[in-house]
């Protein structure tokens, strides 16, 4: 008996375990508002358990690694990059390095970055999943606009 309860304890870690996740931490990353959206951010993304990481306010998703988050990166002013809302966040989409997607809120100070390997993961998916946990970060300071929305007849 003794010996089965030995290759079972043997056996357990060894699945359970994944390597940690190296991620640099942003500049802003010991900010309040961090730590208001990394304790409400959800074990799972698109599927994909959630990895221990070694920088603070940063998460990942996946093996291999299909989903990055960092907050506290910088604001992002004016841009003509694509802008999305979902559940009430603005995120500005960067497909500079497709089929790496990264997406950056608008109008949150800080700011979160949320890096999706479209190859292992949806990206719409991904932010579907961590917008409310985002949300809690802060009240919004801007919103993304449409150039229809300021120019008039």
């Amino acid at each position: 008996m003794l010996t089965g309860c030995l290759a079972l304890a043997t056996v357990i870690p060894l699945a359970a375990c994944s390597p940690t996740v190296r991620l640099e931490p942003a500049d802003l990353s010991n900010a309040v508002e961090c730590a208001n959206m990394m304790v409400r951010l959800p074990d799972t993304v698109d599927g994909l358990e959630r990895r221990r990481v070694d920088a603070q306010s940063t998460a990942a998703w996946g093996l291999p690694t299909a989903v990055l988050l960092r907050c506290g990166v910088p604001r992002p002013g004016p841009s003509t990059l694509l802008c999305v809302t979902v559940d009430g966040v603005d995120w500005l989409i960067d497909e500079g390095d497709a089929p790496r997607f990264v997406f950056t809120t608008f109008g949150l100070d800080p700011a979160t970055e949320v890096i999706v390997d479209s190859e292992l993961a949806s990206g719409t998916a991904a932010l579907r999943t961590v917008s409310g946990a985002v949300a809690a970060q802060s009240e919004p300071v801007a919103r993304c606009v449409d150039a229809s929305d300021i120019l008039s007849d």
